[in-house]
Parts: structure tokens; C-alpha cells; sequence
């Protein structure tokens, strides 16, 4: 494992896994919202974020996390690890409202300078949603690449912990 994906719903635990993972296999953690976001939350453009995407992922070695659906073929190519944290809507809802109490007015670290945790109503609603919307969509999507990837589906923190661990033996 040198080029880990870890995809998922915001405040599933990807950040978290990326950095502990990263630890573990001494790879560098690459968390996209440093590179997608501007100060003052502003996007990047598909202009400029595709092509950024294609020369993080020429990297040699890797843990990268991040959604942005429309570049996750790209990533998933890369990468010779996926990890999907399949997680439940309450697990995701309370990973965002506690980031939201312990960073808010402040840049998180996995942000770009000028981009202050704050609550938004339509991001809470989008995370709501999720898996109705977007997990069905991932699961088939990663069933094209089951005999030509790594796939790993983690459901709960216990199996994100327990799977860190298992890196350590």
C-alpha cells in the first residue's frame, strides 16, 4: 500500500484515518480541501482543480482523502488502496457537528488558511443526504476495479481503528 484513497461522506472520519494511516505507513497525507478550497471559501475551478488533481496523484506515495466526486476516477486510478468509510448518517452528522463546536471560527488543519469552521445549513443537508445520493453511486462505481484494486469498505470507527492497527503489525 503507497497510494491510499480514503473516499466517504464529510465527517465519516477520512481526515482522521488519512492522518493515522499516514503515521503508521510513513506516507504523506494529502487532504484535498487544502488544495481545492481558497481563503474565504472559495472554489477552485474545474480549470484549475482537475489538472491539480492529475499531479497530486503522480506522486509517488500517498495517503490522499477527499469527496469531489467528479475527480474520484482519476483518483481511484491512482491509487492502489481505496478505502470507502461506508458510514451511518448519525456517524457522519456527529463527525460534522462536533468539528463544527471544536473548530469553529478557526481554519482546521486539513483547510487553507482563510477558511474558518463555520455551521451552513445546505453542507448539513448535502451530509443528510449522502447516502441515499451518493453511496449507491461509489459502491457501484468501486465494483469495476474489485480484481484490479485494494477495496476496503470500513462501516464504524471500531473497524477504522481496528483496521490502523492492523497496519502496525
Amino acid at each position: 500500500m503507497e497510494k491510499i484513497l480514503i473516499i466517504g461522506c464529510s465527517g465519516g472520519g477520512k481526515s482522521t484515518l488519512a492522518r493515522k494511516i499516514g503515521n503508521i505507513l510513513t506516507l504523506p497525507v494529502i487532504h484535498l480541501d487544502i488544495h481545492f478550497w481558497k481563503s474565504g471559501w472559495i472554489e477552485s475551478t474545474d480549470e484549475e482543480w482537475i489538472p491539480k488533481v492529475k499531479e497530486l496523484v503522480k506522486q509517488d506515495k500517498w495517503v490522499m482523502d477527499g469527496n469531489f466526486g467528479e475527480t474520484i476516477p482519476i483518483r481511484v486510478e491512482a491509487a492502489d488502496t481505496v478505502i470507502f468509510l461506508d458510514t451511518s448518517r448519525t456517524l457522519q452528522l456527529w463527525g460534522v457537528f462536533t468539528r463544527v463546536l471544536k473548530f469553529y471560527g478557526k481554519t482546521r488543519p486539513d483547510l487553507p488558511e482563510g477558511c474558518p469552521e463555520r455551521f451552513d445549513w445546505a453542507f448539513t443537508k448535502w451530509v443528510w443526504q449522502y447516502n441515499k445520493n451518493n453511496r449507491p453511486k461509489i459502491l457501484n462505481f468501486l465494483t469495476n476495479y474489485k480484481d484490479s484494486k485494494n477495496i476496503i469498505i470500513l462501516k464504524n470507527r471500531k473497524e477504522m481503528n481496528e483496521f490502523a492497527r492492523s497496519l502496525c503489525r
